[in-house]
């Protein structure tokens, strides 16, 4: 019973799991409606289910690639913000869980600052890698904000930004949240300069994102499906004690109550800012 229980069942129970491993691998379920999908195809159609048109999460440098002419972009510096201004600690320390972060994902934060052209327009894009610990707000992506404007203004060039957020970031506290204001001051900075400014929303864009520039765009985008809210849902309704309406914070029930002006789907977001942008580029000429 010894050499059954000690040798031969973990050995049944490693290539039992092996083969999980491979299928996990090559496969993708669908949250929406549960078909496997192989991944191959679910890339090529970029992330989204070809069965029910859940649009799923992709990664910055992915959506980077599909926005921009010929996939071609140049990442911009931004300047260094304070790390773990609080030396805060839960589970892990803060420090640490950057250092984990910047190895998976291979960016220094939370959001990128890429220069690149969309239908021959040049467009500077502030965007947010909700693989970076939620894609949540502290002092660097107020910061990559920042740097964002001010490039959009020295370039005289529109400037987009793209959310996926939970919100601010605890473990920056307080700082966390005056970057709110601060994100909100270089949306000024970009219209004071009489530029386009443009968001485009995903799934999610919650929190402090959500109740500072992502709502503030001139003309605002979503991806189908996105949540998109303050609270989480279930909050709000053991607060008013009240059921809310079928797909709300969904982004079409945003559009439908005026709060977006174009829910766009993925493979048609390009395409789509290019009519935009030949649309105020050609009146930012003029104004000039």
């Amino acid at each position: 019973m010894n050499w059954l229980t000690n040798f031969v069942k973990p050995k049944i129970q490693a290539l039992i799991n092996k083969k999980v491993d491979v299928a996990e691998n090559l496969w993708t379920k669908c949250p929406g409606c549960e078909h496997m999908l192989f991944h191959r195809d679910l890339k090529a159609n970029l992330g989204v289910c070809h069965h029910c048109d859940n649009h799923m999460r992709i990664t910055a440098k992915e959506r980077l690639h599909n926005l921009f002419d010929n996939g071609l972009y140049t990442l911009q510096d931004v300047p260094k913000a304070i790390h773990d201004p609080l030396k805060f600690k839960d589970s892990k320390r803060y420090a640490d869980r950057l250092k984990e972060y910047r190895h998976k994902t291979g960016n220094e934060d939370s959001v990128l600052v890429a220069f690149g052209q969309v239908k021959g327009h040049n467009v500077v894009v502030c965007i947010f890698d909700f693989d970076f610990m939620g894609g949540s707000m502290g002092l660097y992506a107020g910061q990559a904000m920042v740097s964002a404007a001010e490039l959009a203004v020295k370039s005289h060039s529109p400037m987009l930004a793209i959310t996926a957020s939970g919100g601010a970031r605890m473990q920056e506290g307080i700082l966390s949240l005056m970057q709110m204001p601060r994100t909100t001051i270089a949306v000024q900075m970009v219209k004071e300069a009489r530029l386009p400014y443009i968001t485009l929303l995903t799934d999610p864009t919650t929190g402090g994102v959500s109740a500072s520039f992502a709502m503030l765009g001139d003309i605002s985008l979503a991806e189908p499906g996105a949540i998109i809210g303050f609270t989480g849902a279930r909050v709000i309704e053991e607060t008013i004690r009240q059921k809310l309406p079928e797909g709300f914070q969904r982004s079409e029930y945003l559009r439908d109550h005026g709060m977006l002006d174009i829910v766009v789907k993925r493979k048609d977001i390009a395409d789509t800012l290019g009519t935009i942008l030949q649309h105020l580029c050609g009146k930012l000429r003029i104004m000039r």
